[in-house]
């Protein structure tokens, strides 16, 4: 039997969206106010949902204290009251979108995850808007 086993988290962070290979005017036309040159920032709401089968000996798909570790170290400790853009290596050269943001968490956290567990993370960049990645 598959079940998902889920734990919350937030961070704050500011970013800006842009191309450096693009003029002023075409990112400002793709990004519009998202592509200020000073930055902007968002209160992001994560969910991360690790699914696999539950182990028979403890009755937990997995310890979510050892879950809400690897995100404290792996996302909070990383990418809270950070600038994306400028302190946050993936960034660097990656336009820090949502989906870029949470496909970056997916990634941190699966290196440090089981194999056997399969990983979802939704991150809500506001209360409307948010993305889901399953890896896939």
């Amino acid at each position: 039997m598959r079940i998902k086993a889920c734990r919350k988290a937030h961070f704050n962070a500011a970013h800006r969206l842009y191309r450096k290979d693009w003029s002023e005017e075409k990112n400002f036309e793709v990004f519009g106010k998202c592509n200020n040159p000073r930055y902007h920032g968002h209160n992001y709401e994560l969910e991360v949902g690790v699914i696999g089968e539950i182990d028979p000996d403890t009755g937990y798909l997995i310890d979510l204290k050892i879950l809400k570790d690897y995100i404290k170290t792996e996302v909070e400790d990383y990418m809270d009251h950070k600038n994306l853009n400028e302190e946050v290596e993936e960034f660097k050269n990656l336009n820090p979108t949502a989906e870029n943001i949470a496909v970056v968490i997916w990634n941190r956290l699966r290196n440090k995850l089981d194999p056997k567990f399969d990983l979802e993370i939704t991150l809500y960049e506001t209360p409307r808007n948010f993305v889901i990645y399953k890896g896939e």
